[in-house]
């Protein structure tokens, strides 16, 4: 026999959800942003999920139960920070703009991440011998370097399908551009020799990354393709 509440005036006591309940998103955020910190500052090895649990005022089954591993969660935070940076509507070919227009939003975005603390805290973090096995080597590449490679080689290839631009060897193009971004600013920052490069340096510097690529893969570098006067 069902028995109804006797007093309708008073709420039902409230049940547990359910173990497929909806994740609190504001504690998924938190656990991210103290995971890319305290990775970039420590390394891999370094952090402790006991420790990201405290500073994101979370428990640890909380983080658990978001991430799964530390594996998992090392990686969110490395795709969390290039998404931040380098956001996945940069590399959407129907945005308004030329196409030289987009290639240097997406240099500009790229040097930016590259250039950022955490990033070059990260980079020699991954340098230094004793940090991480190669497997975090290898998580950290996927998470990051190539994560935002396959995003440009999709972008690029879209722009082939459009005929604005001949290349033979997208994947290839595509890290040519990246590293010809990261120039000799980002080797000197790696080298503890540059702190923030002028402004004007960094426009010149992307502006000519970008005609080089285009004079190399332009569909027609002085024409309308590469954004250029006819």
């Amino acid at each position: 026999m069902v028995v109804s509440n006797p007093n309708p005036a008073t709420p039902e006591p409230a049940r547990p959800a359910g173990p497929g309940r909806p994740k609190d998103l504001g504690k998924r955020a938190a656990i991210l942003d103290v995971a890319k910190r305290l990775f970039s500052q420590h390394g891999f090895d370094g952090v402790s999920m006991d420790q990201i649990a405290a500073e994101a005022g979370v428990s640890k089954l909380t983080v658990y139960s978001h991430f799964g591993d530390k594996e998992s969660l090392f990686s969110s935070a490395i795709r969390a920070k290039c998404e931040e940076q380098l956001p996945s509507a940069l590399f959407l070919a129907g945005l308004e703009g030329s196409l030289r227009e987009q290639l240097t939003a997406i240099g500009h975005a790229f040097f930016l991440l590259i250039t950022s603390e955490e990033a070059i805290a990260m980079h020699r973090m991954m340098m230094m011998p004793g940090t991480g096995d190669t497997h975090v080597r290898e998580l950290f590449w996927q998470a990051g370097p190539q994560q935002i490679k396959d995003v440009f080689v999709d972008f690029l290839r879209s722009r082939v399908a459009r005929d604005e631009l001949r290349i033979p060897d997208i994947a290839r193009a595509a890290s040519q551009f990246l590293c010809l971004v990261k120039g000799e600013f980002h080797m000197q920052m790696l080298c503890g020799m540059g702190c923030e490069a002028p402004a004007d340096d960094i426009e010149h510097h992307i502006e000519a990354t970008v005609d080089l690529f285009l004079s190399a893969y332009g569909h027609d570098a002085c024409g309308d393709a590469a954004g250029t006067p006819g």
